[in-house]
């Protein structure tokens, strides 16, 4: 069975990500969406495990696609989960370069474990959680940038952050 690891915090999933679940989901058998806590980003606006329920409401049409959580180095999960294959997302060659390096330590770590990248589509190479959080806050229509069946979800968030703006 050809099982992948798409590891990130996701807080909040956007449409961008969704878009790479659907198509690591048609390359592989099992696609494993993993909410990792990210140490350069200590505190999110979910949980990780609010991230893991959405991220469940919107790829509950993905038979081949699970969500878990983990605190563990990602190549230590892969490891753990029998993955031999992370895939990342590419929205910009300043992406690829963070994420090459990342490649190349996993590798070290688990040197079974390869890492594919799937470039961004274009409509979605300028969208990102903190976008999203941002447009949250002024109160933006967020259709074109998170699954509509989250987009209530991630309103109230923010309200209840006290970070929104009249």
């Amino acid at each position: 069975m050809r099982r992948a690891i798409y590891p990130g915090s996701f807080d909040p999933v956007t449409l961008g990500h969704l878009d790479i679940i659907k198509r690591a989901a048609a390359i592989f058998d099992e696609l494993i969406v993993c909410v990792s806590v990210n140490s350069a980003k200590p505190s999110g606006l979910f949980s990780p495990e609010e991230r893991v329920e959405l991220i469940r409401r919107v790829t509950d049409d993905l038979p081949n696609v699970k969500v878990d959580c983990s605190q563990e180095l990602v190549a230590e999960y892969a490891k753990s989960h029998r993955a031999r294959v992370l895939v990342k997302g590419l929205r910009a060659v300043s992406d690829y370069e963070a994420e090459i390096q990342m490649a190349m330590v996993n590798a070290k770590l688990y040197p079974k474990l390869d890492t594919v990248f799937l470039y961004t589509r274009p409509k979605y190479a300028y969208l990102s959680s903190t976008v999203v959080k941002e447009l949250a806050r002024y109160g933006a229509d967020l259709s074109d940038f998170v699954p509509r069946q989250i987009i209530e979800q991630v309103r109230a968030k923010v309200a209840a952050s006290g970070q929104d703006y009249p």
